[in-house]
């Protein structure tokens, strides 16, 4: 099944497989697909690398020693609960003394103040528990706001098939981002250049690449919208003037894949 072609499924395959709950069968044959076909290993790392980032937003931190007192104070609050239903389930001999009440008396009294003590207690932390979760989602949102949106990706392959260049847009940034996941490393004398290869129309250069092992390209969404296959090529030091088009040879090519997410 060529995946690439129902961006949508495989948008939740990778996130599932990220996330970890994508499992048995399926995960084996997410995986081989993923060895067979190259936007499926990308959409992969885009997600791991989303879930990777989310793992890091939380520093942590250690419990204030109150904490271990509202901890305490609920266990012994269960266990004077646990001693009342105990109590009030021992037999009771049927003509008891109205002394015997009075002398009880203090014990269900101490009963009751700490059931007060313990549901005080717990309304308070649940309080707490309430504003500290509030407090972690609001942070979560600003993260969230912070991070990529990846919206558009390719990876690009030699003529073996062999992947190359991982490519991404962020549309809220207007950035294309490159990255080299192979060996190959152009001379000094000579330059990488990315194009787009729209439906119709020549070629139009998006950028000429460093010798960076990650670059990032300033690119409006305009720029790759509907454009199906980016390709670089091997051009004289500094590149070419996008008119004249690719002058070199074309060294990779890829489908872009705009995601659903």
């Amino acid at each position: 099944m060529n995946l690439s072609k129902h961006p949508e499924l495989l948008d939740k395959l990778a996130s599932s497989y990220a996330l970890g709950t994508l499992r048995g069968g399926a995960r084996r044959r997410f995986e081989a697909l993923a060895r067979e076909q190259a936007p499926v290993r990308a959409a992969a790392l885009i997600w791991q690398s989303r879930m990777s980032s989310l793992n890091e937003l939380q520093a942590p931190a250690n419990p204030s020693p109150a904490v271990w007192t509202r901890i305490n104070n609920l266990v012994l609050a269960d266990q004077e609960q646990t001693a009342m239903q105990q109590a009030r389930l021992r037999p009771q001999a049927k003509s008891a003394s109205v002394g015997g009440w009075v002398r009880s008396l203090p014990l269900w009294r101490g009963l009751a103040a700490a059931g007060l003590v313990a549901t005080a207690v717990a309304v308070g932390m649940g309080a707490q528990t309430r504003q500290q979760l509030t407090h972690e989602i609001a942070q979560l949102q600003t993260s969230l706001q912070a991070a990529p949106r990846i919206e558009y990706v390719a990876v690009l392959s030699d003529d073996k098939a062999a992947a190359s260049m991982l490519v991404t847009f962020d549309a809220k940034t207007q950035k294309l981002t490159l990255q080299r996941v192979g060996n190959f490393q152009e001379a000094g004398d000579r330059s990488l250049q990315l194009w787009a290869l729209p439906p119709a129309g020549g070629p139009r250069s998006l950028g000429v690449l460093g010798a960076d092992k990650v670059l990032r390209l300033t690119a409006a969404e305009n720029d790759v919208r509907e454009v199906p296959t980016l390709a670089i090529s091997l051009e004289p030091k500094g590149g070419v003037p996008s008119a004249t088009g690719p002058t070199g040879p074309v060294l990779f090519k890829g489908a872009l894949i705009q995601k659903v997410i």
